[in-house]
């Protein structure tokens, strides 16, 4: 298989690709990615001299760059690419528009041109908006909250339109919380971990009572490759951890693994504008691919937290500038 993935500097798409070139061998690997401020080249050192990886650096919703990205053509397009911070989208929507919805109409146009075999879109939770009881199925309604998820349920709906108009052979995977090595301290784990970790408080929005389901990067990328080799085009996959978390049991535990004190390192700080309250997932139409999640959540959490303690090398630097401004942007208010 010959593999076009997007964003692939990111957080989930770093792990997608070292995943196919270590359980594909006979696979090889494009990578189109913007290099933005979350696209590291450090996600990816340890391949970057592997002879069936190349990266091309480039913005989605720049034509030219995904042609020269597909070359003489690939087999599929795996879509990682987006904004993907509801908070940085509340405070700068039209990023979010370019990217998410420009950004998909132009891969899709090159994929329908190409007459690429296959194309993932690689979605969220979040499209389904708040949750109130029971589980998100794929044929739920799309009531997005935030310009973020609005955004990531627009590049949906044109996704599926082009399985409808043009019978382009599409597939969907609307993922779940996701926590891991190599996430971009912006996101609840990574932010309070290594705030912790130099004895600073943690920002906890509202009471801490919002509910996510938690779901380990590795079988988040493994559910992606999953459906992109078993999927039937035309159809959405929700792929779901089977964690479901208040934020303020994730922050107890992460404070406990870090050894500092709830009392003196959480603050409550005034809530996001349209915070969802709960999501959660119905996943059986992956577990009917034979996906399941392998990672137990307690077990992925204190391996996360001591793997941002071995690599503080990793992080740290990206803590400081554009980190920096946006933390003080986003907190000092609050």
């Amino acid at each position: 298989m010959r593999c076009l993935v997007t964003g692939g500097l990111g957080f989930i798409g770093s792990h997608f690709i070292r995943l196919v070139l270590r359980e594909l061998p006979g696979a090889s690997v494009v990578n189109l990615d913007a290099m933005t401020y979350a696209g590291n080249p450090a996600n990816l050192s340890d391949i970057a001299d592997d002879a069936r990886y190349r990266f091309v650096r480039g913005d989605i919703a720049d034509a030219a760059a995904v042609r020269e990205a597909l070359g003489e053509g690939v087999d599929a397009i795996v879509n990682f690419a987006a904004e993907t911070h509801v908070d940085r989208s509340i405070l700068e929507p039209e990023v979010f528009l370019k990217t998410d919805v420009l950004g998909t109409h132009v891969l899709l146009e090159a994929a329908r041109q190409h007459k690429i075999p296959r194309f993932l879109q690689v979605s969220t939770d979040e499209v389904y908006g708040d949750v109130a009881e029971g589980a998100s199925g794929e044929d739920s309604a799309l009531r997005p909250r935030s310009p973020y998820s609005a955004s990531k349920a627009a590049a949906d709906l044109q996704v599926l339109a082009y399985w409808t108009t043009y019978e382009a052979p599409v597939l969907i995977t609307r993922g779940s919380n996701t926590y891991g090595p190599y996430q971009y301290p912006e996101k609840l784990i990574p932010l309070f971990v290594t705030n912790l970790f130099d004895d600073q408080p943690v920002p906890l929005y509202g009471d801490g009572q919002q509910i996510r389901d938690w779901l380990h990067v590795e079988d988040h990328a493994r559910g992606v490759l999953h459906v992109l080799e078993r999927g039937e085009p035309g159809n959405v996959y929700n792929i779901g951890g089977g964690n479901l978390q208040t934020n303020f049991a994730v922050t107890e535990r992460l404070v406990a693994h870090c050894k500092r004190s709830m009392a003196s390192h959480v603050v409550h700080v005034a809530d996001r504008a349209g915070h969802d309250r709960r999501y959660a997932l119905d996943c059986a139409k992956a577990r009917a691919l034979a996906w399941e999640p392998q990672i137990d959540f307690e077990a992925g959490l204190r391996s996360t937290v001591q793997w941002y303690r071995d690599n503080e090398s990793w992080w740290r630097p990206l803590k400081s500038g554009e980190f920096a401004k946006y933390y003080e942007r986003q907190y000092s208010h609050r």
